[in-house]
């Protein structure tokens, strides 16, 4: 008896390491020291020795049941573009910098080429993001996990001066909200798209004319990444006041996040286009209009608050990083929560 046939192949493990260097080379800013395969990342801060008073910020999550959907469309080139997305869009709502970024991926067998695919889709939401991919751990699970399939997580770090921190407390009454366009789903909600859609390869390869896509693609198209975006209005001089990452909970819960006591948010359906993956959901599962605003993102995947006077300004420089953005509400005296209107 052996490690390899208890069921862990640590052979395996090495040739998915090799494998995956030249994505995660692809990541590396000047800070990084050392290469891939060390016990621990090494990351120099002198960077930071510039800031007044440097906060680090930090997040954590992963990609929850949409891995669900890879393994039946068995692609996995884009999983964990949503693994970082979803830490670096918590960590730069913060007013931060991402710096780095390690990935966990547990599976029930090591497949070298899969790990490679997955940590390639990690590496390429690095370089959205412009932080490193310094580290991370791929574990065999048998036994505990089907040999097919497999979970991934992440962990970022970032970095601001304290007096650029996005705190939300100085929101007023007559700011605007501006929301940036969401990619799709996302990473959130897909327990519930999971029962209204059949999951099987025919219905999701089946090709819609309202989405200009089959359903899959739809559904499984990568969390946006919004660093670039919120710094591009920061280099612009303008302050961000607020900042709200729309994830599980959708308007409901996260917009209030960033919200003062005394201040509710008043959102205008109709200041933009829902996307159609999102009608055909709630028509196709009969989901009360709430419920869809308090899971899915319904196509804005991230609010920010302004003063009335940089409304322009900060679309402006949304849209020059590549982002669609629009004044989506407005910031109004009450008691702290959304207003749908």
């Amino acid at each position: 008896m052996d490690y390899k046939n208890a069921g862990v192949d640590i052979e395996a493990g090495y040739a998915s390491v090799e494998l995956m260097k030249e994505h995660v080379k692809k990541t590396f800013r000047p800070e990084v020291l050392g290469g891939l395969g060390g016990f621990s990342g090494a990351f120099s801060l002198d960077k930071i020795k510039k800031m007044d008073d440097p906060v680090l910020l930090s997040g954590t999550d992963g990609c929850g049941t949409k891995v669900k959907l890879a393994f039946i469309m068995d692609k996995h080139d884009t999983i964990g573009i949503d693994a970082v997305a979803m830490c670096v869009n918590d960590v730069a709502c913060a007013g931060g910098e991402p710096l780095f970024f390690l990935d966990y991926i547990a599976c029930g067998k090591n497949y070298p080429e899969k790990i490679a695919t997955i940590v390639k889709g990690v590496a390429e939401g690095c370089v959205q993001s412009g932080c490193a991919l310094i580290g991370g751990e791929t574990a065999e699970h048998p036994g505990l996990m089907i040999e097919d399939e497999y979970d991934i997580a992440g962990f970022a770090v970032g970095v601001v001066d304290r007096k650029d921190l996005i705190t939300g407390e100085n929101i007023k009454d007559g700011d605007i909200l501006i929301g940036i366009a969401s990619s799709g789903v996302h990473s959130n909600g897909f327990s519930l798209v999971r029962k209204v859609f059949e999951m099987t390869k025919e219905s999701l390869n089946t090709y819609y004319e309202e989405l200009g896509t089959t359903l899959g693609e739809a559904l499984i198209a990568p969390t946006r990444i919004y660093v670039k975006a919120l710094k591009a209005v920061k280099d612009a001089g303008i302050t961000l006041k607020g900042c709200s990452h729309i994830t599980g909970g959708g308007f409901y819960e996260n917009i209030p996040r960033m919200l003062p006591d005394n201040i509710k948010a008043v959102v205008k359906k109709d200041s933009y286009e829902v996307p159609a993956i999102f009608k055909m959901m709630q028509k196709q599962g009969n989901i009360a209009e709430e419920m869809m605003y308090n899971t899915f993102n319904m196509g804005v995947g991230m609010v920010v608050a302004v003063n009335p006077e940089d409304v322009d300004g900060a679309i402006e420089a949304i849209k020059s990083a590549g982002d669609t953005a629009f004044v989506l509400g407005y910031a109004s005296s009450g008691e702290k929560g959304v207003e749908l209107c």
